[in-house]
């Protein structure tokens, strides 16, 4: 037997990315379907959705590792743990407890080393942002729309992130409700709380901004008046993982940015596209291609 996992079954997407960017890319024989970085992470068995997994096609993989997330997989862990696998479930909830994982899950597979390089440069560019949204001439108030119908927001990663990228979360006694049901905000409190930026991120569905725009007296709030309307792909900024804290973080900077009229340092553009209706303001201060390809960011290991 092998003295750490060689056949990892991952059932979300952070646990993926963290182990390709400690060089582990290999030992994953299983994924969420919902997985998208790195790309070739794309190419392994699919072997569940969040809420219900193939036990079928996990027991043909033959893990001896199979990692989780949150009271919304126990469920599956209960079940994979009565058939006899090791399961662990993470439940990072926040920036630290993300950086926390990352560490853990290094020296759970014999790369504790790497682990707390990746910790390290993840945290030295959380503060390169930090660092770049000083410079703002203000700290817009945020909105993130995690859910539509019923209106959900203020999980805590997403919250402490918008701090960082220079936001100001309208709802922050909300990040200590680690569930949805108890995240639940009225139309009216949003209306009353006046964001002037909406960021949008509807776990798995596209955003509709008429939705948003048509609200009820939702006309005169900054954010709409003013079209501060903006889409974050759930796979940037809802997976509390290595995405989160690189790319999710730089749309919500470059974002925010838009939003204020202020410039955000090239270094720190968002590799991926962001929302369609920001791009004509971003334009004119995107990077170089040549000038992109001398970074290396965390977000580029995989």
């Amino acid at each position: 037997m092998s003295r750490f996992p060689t056949r990892i079954v991952c059932l979300t997407e952070e646990t993926t990315e963290t182990l390709y960017l400690l060089g582990a890319g290999d030992r994953v024989v299983g994924v969420s379907g919902y997985t998208a970085r790195p790309p070739e992470a794309r190419s392994k068995p699919k072997v569940s959705a969040f809420l219900n997994a193939r036990f079928d096609k996990i027991a043909a993989l033959e893990p001896d590792l199979i990692l989780a997330f949150s009271d919304l997989q126990a469920d599956i862990a209960n079940e994979l743990i009565r058939r006899g696998y090791t399961v662990v479930t993470f439940n990072q909830r926040s920036i630290a407890e993300i950086l926390q994982m990352i560490r853990m899950l290094g020296g759970m597979v014999g790369l504790a080393d790497r682990a707390e390089a990746l910790a390290t440069e993840l945290e030295s560019g959380l503060q390169r942002v930090r660092e770049s949204a000083a410079t703002f001439p203000r700290q817009p108030r945020v909105f993130f729309e995690e859910w539509d119908e019923p209106l959900i927001s203020g999980i805590r990663w997403v919250e402490e992130l918008v701090e960082i990228a220079g936001g100001v979360p309208i709802f922050p006694a909300l990040r200590t409700a680690a569930l949805g049901k108890d995240r639940i905000v009225t139309q009216d409190a949003v209306r009353e709380a006046s964001p002037d930026v909406i960021l949008a991120s509807w776990c798995g569905k596209k955003v509709r901004k008429a939705t948003i725009t048509d609200r009820a007296g939702w006309q005169a709030v900054p954010a709409v008046a003013h079209g501060h309307i903006f889409e974050v792909k759930s796979t940037y900024i809802l997976q509390p993982g290595p995405a989160a804290l690189t790319e999710g973080l730089r749309q919500v900077h470059w974002l925010l940015g838009v939003a204020v009229g202020a410039p955000v340092d090239p270094q720190l553009a968002p590799d991926e596209r962001v929302d369609p209706d920001a791009v004509s303001l971003l334009h004119s201060r995107r990077p170089s291609a040549s000038s992109r390809a001398q970074e290396s960011p965390t977000s580029g290991h995989g």
